[in-house]
């Protein structure tokens, strides 16, 4: 029997009471502080400053060894001898967490959709992040629109981004999406430098030039982490046999017992995550594999345990 802790997401519906629940969960996290397993799948390891801000903190007078870039020259003309501005690192990093929930989440072939393990995996990582002090924010994508909640260290926020995922249950299913790219320019509003930004999706668009582009832009100032979430079925086709399959558009059949089909199938998924993988690598942006075979808290303490 499965502890609650190892327990699954279930439905195709998200519901607001689990992911609320979910807090109780997340104290086995703590997202604000990464492991070698995370710079692993990186490629490289990263350095934890990497991304911080600095704030100003005082003008003195300027002494020998101080950093002549740092001279303020309003300062050093007012007084006729030249001053420096001091500063000190950030240490405040905001935790942000972009939700997919286009079209594509809507589908599972074990346990959940994919749309609500991305919403539970969501709830885990706001709770867990508030829980130790930082402010706490995201986005929710679900259709051709992207709602942000702008970051802020209170109960109210993390309820707030789990009440629009709620919400993006009712969304209609065939409505455009709005593209990858365009959500990460939309999210670089709240993404300040030196904040902490988590996207969960099954990055289906995630090799568009748009997605890559505005990703380069926003790695130099944000630590971003991508969590990467798949069903089974996208990976392998079933046993054989003939299959019925459903979508808000209608039904038709499937027939796997072509073992042609069915290798070349694996393999488009294998080509397509190895490439994927690589282009995120190169990007220093790990990609944790997520499954809707498992539960999201023991995966997610693989790289976030709390200790």
């Amino acid at each position: 029997m499965k502890t609650p802790l190892e327990q699954t997401p279930q439905g195709a519906i998200i519901d607001r009471g689990s992911l609320i629940a979910a807090r109780f969960s997340a104290r086995f996290l703590n997202v604000t502080k990464v492991n070698r397993a995370l710079a692993n799948l990186a490629g490289a390891k990263r350095s934890h400053r990497r991304g911080r801000g600095v704030e100003f903190d005082e003008v003195r007078q300027y002494t020998a060894g101080d950093d002549v870039r740092a001279i303020d020259w309003r300062v050093t003309a007012r007084s006729g001898e030249p001053h420096t501005k001091l500063f000190h690192e950030e240490r405040e990093r905001p935790v942000l967490v972009s939700v997919d929930l286009r079209a594509p989440m809507h589908f599972g072939s074990r346990n959940c959709f994919k749309s609500v393990l991305a919403a539970h995996t969501a709830s885990l990582l706001l709770w867990s992040a508030l829980d130790h002090g930082e402010r706490v924010g995201g986005m929710v994508v679900s259709g051709d629109s992207a709602r942000d909640i702008r970051p802020a260290r209170s109960r109210h926020t993390v309820l707030s981004v789990i009440g629009e995922m709620a919400a993006a249950t009712e969304s209609d299913p065939g409505a455009l999406s709005l593209p990858l790219g365009e959500q990460l320019t939309q999210i670089q509003r709240i993404a300040r430098p030196g904040s902490t930004l988590f996207l969960i999706s099954d990055f289906h668009d995630g090799l568009d030039p748009d997605v890559l582009q505005t990703l380069r832009r926003l790695v130099k100032h944000v630590q971003i982490t991508g969590i990467r979430v798949f069903d089974p079925l996208e990976r392998e086709l079933p046993q054989a046999g003939h299959y019925v399959v459903s979508d808000h558009r209608g039904r038709s059949s499937l027939e796997t017992g072509n073992r042609s089909l069915a290798t070349r199938y694996r393999d488009d998924f294998e080509q397509h995550i190895q490439t994927l993988r690589s282009a995120y690598q190169g990007l220093r942006i790990p990609l944790i594999p997520l499954s809707t075979e498992l539960a999201p808290l023991p995966v997610l303490q693989r790289y976030f345990a709390a200790r």
